[in-house]
């Protein structure tokens, strides 16, 4: 691995030394082993503390209180949750949700499938940034809406929504507002109490922790219920039932607190990678930024190469980790549909790859970067 060059870290980031080493803590015998549902002995006890110290490493972090906190496996079944649950539980009130054309497949397929139930669903067209404007939110209310579903930072392209006004225009129409965050923790200030978030998903593996765990927050409201999707036990409040997995919690929140007191330090860094990148591109030609850097997280750069076959730029980079899209989208032959999305023309939209920076990329994964596409580029246009 050592002569591999890492840059896929949207799809997924390495877990951190340190956190490691707060889940190797909480795995065997002589360690926080137990149950945190067992409380009729002290080590049960001790896991439960170790959950619930974690639990307010995440708060903390968005500005939450951690009875606000739902363990869950993944952003995906907090995306399934957030959706599926409230909607469920408020379909009296109103069947109508909103949403993107191009959030992540956790929303989008969530989404068709309450369709499929009988829900409907507005599919609104971001910008050519990716974003989607308090304005074209407000055009879309109706008085049956009660949810609004918008990603706070897009995965492909690193776009970053007006999260506030967003929620303004929710909630002057009667609706919820629910943020999927998993690209965002680190990346952007998170306080779900300013930016008026009612419910948000969050990722353990985006941010330097362990795949498997996740976060639904849900902001304490008489007003807000959710309809379990999992059910046996009546863990988490009721709703997500299943026994927590200790080691996987305590490491997210090992995750999170190192996310505040190294987040913004990290993107300081991360800008400088990403614009080294770009200048060393820039005498190639042909290349067309997708990502509007000046609305963006630096982490995340989507790049289009004129003149040349995405796929068959990446199979000649074999050295470098890229993706030409979400991860959950990378087998597809078709190109991205968030860059459909918004507009890049078949073309260009082929001939893209996502570039994705993170804690441990260095100057030197960069330049080597540099030197393969240098390489590959002039061939493959030929």
């Amino acid at each position: 691995m050592s002569d591999l060059v890492y840059l896929d870290y949207a799809a997924t980031t390495p877990v951190d030394p340190r956190v490691a080493d707060v889940m190797q803590r909480h795995l065997t015998q002589d360690g926080i082993f137990a149950n945190p549902a067992s409380r009729s002995h002290m080590l049960g006890w001790q896991a439960e503390q170790a959950v619930e110290s974690a639990r307010r490493q995440v708060a903390d972090l968005i500005g939450a209180d951690p009875r606000e906190i739902v363990w869950t496996s993944g952003a995906t079944e907090a995306d399934n949750l957030a959706l599926i649950g409230y909607m469920r539980a408020n379909r009296s009130r109103g069947g109508h949700l909103i949403t993107s054309k191009i959030e992540h497949k956790a929303v989008v397929d969530t989404a068709l499938a309450l369709e499929a139930e009988g829900f409907e669903v507005t599919w609104l067209t971001p910008g050519r940034d990716g974003r989607v404007t308090p304005e074209q939110l407000r055009d879309a209310m109706r008085t049956d809406t009660v949810l609004v579903s918008l990603m706070a930072v897009n995965n492909e392209l690193g776009c970053i929504h007006d999260l506030a006004g967003l929620a303004e225009v929710a909630h002057a129409g009667g609706a919820l507002f629910h943020v999927d965050a998993a690209q965002a923790v680190g990346r952007i200030p998170l306080d779900v109490a300013a930016l008026g978030i009612d419910l948000m998903s969050l990722s353990g593996h985006k941010v330097y922790g362990p795949k498997g765990v996740g976060v639904l927050y849900v902001k304490r409201s008489p007003d807000i219920r959710l309809a379990p999707l999992i059910h046996g036990g009546g863990h988490e409040r009721g709703m997500r039932s299943g026994t927590l997995p200790t080691h996987q919690i305590a490491g997210m929140g090992e995750a999170f607190a190192l996310a505040a007191r190294e987040g913004e330090a990290d993107q300081a860094r991360i800008l400088a990678l990403r614009d080294r990148l770009l200048e060393g591109l820039s005498n190639l030609g042909g290349i067309h930024r997708n990502t509007a850097v000046d609305v963006s997280v630096p982490n995340i750069l989507n790049l289009a190469f004129e003149g040349v076959d995405g796929e068959s730029l990446l199979m000649a980079l074999r050295n470098i980790a890229l993706s030409t899209g979400s991860a959950c989208n990378s087998a597809s032959v078709e190109p991205s549909y968030v860059l459909k999305g918004i507009g890049v023309p078949r073309p260009l939209a082929l001939a893209s790859l996502r570039f994705s920076f993170g804690r441990f990329t260095t100057e030197a994964d960069i330049d080597r970067a540099l030197d393969a596409l240098q390489h590959a580029l002039p061939g493959l246009r030929r």
